[in-house]
């Protein structure tokens, strides 16, 4: 893996253990030599990652719609930032930089990113390992929804089996870094997104 992209809030969150494993992860990820690709703020865990991944000399490039330049704060210190018009161009330009996606705790925006990128493993768009990073378990009642979408039969558990999970940065690393993608049918082509 050369880069990753990772999605996550642009606020801290009220339990400061958030603050520390994004600037940890970003801070693992530059001794990994991963570029981190992220979306291009200062604020909240996406500065937080970003932060910790240039204080150890990583590569970090942010991608940014124009519209939210203003609200989300534009990073100054990046080795690249990418702006674009839209959100679908942010996800698609994040997408394209990428070797895999990690998610962090985060709102509507955060699950709306991971779980469209998430959607696209699915439907065999592309192969690269999607995960999330569970600090003190803040997904666990998504993924109790997830294994209830495969008991309804609304999932296969090969797809189930496509996100990867862990509450530890170097585990999720390695895990990453040995993914193969399952073999699923293609529903349809790159060409339709």
């Amino acid at each position: 893996m050369k880069s990753l992209t990772v999605f996550c809030g642009s606020s801290f969150g009220n339990i400061k253990q958030y603050e520390d494993q994004a600037y940890e992860l970003g801070k693992k990820l530059a001794e990994r030599n991963i570029d981190l690709v992220y979306g291009g703020a200062n604020v909240g865990l996406m500065g937080a990652v970003a932060n910790g991944a240039l204080e150890s000399n990583g590569k970090v490039i942010g991608v940014l719609p124009n519209f939210l330049r203003g609200k989300e704060i534009a990073h100054n210190s990046l080795s690249e930032l990418i702006i674009v018009e839209t959100m679908h161009e942010r996800k698609t330009k994040m997408n394209e930089l990428s070797d895999g996606v990690i998610t962090l705790p985060g709102g509507y925006g955060t699950l709306e990113e991971f779980f469209e990128m998430l959607t696209w493993a699915q439907l065999g768009l592309h192969k690269k390992p999607i995960a999330v990073l569970n600090i003190n378990g803040f997904y666990n009642e998504l993924l109790s929804l997830i294994e209830k979408m495969v008991s309804n039969g609304f999932l296969k558990q090969v797809n189930q089996q496509m996100l990867l999970v862990s509450d530890n940065i170097d585990e999720l690393l390695n895990m990453m870094a040995d993914y193969e993608a399952p073999v699923v049918e293609k529903w349809v082509t790159k060409e339709v997104i």
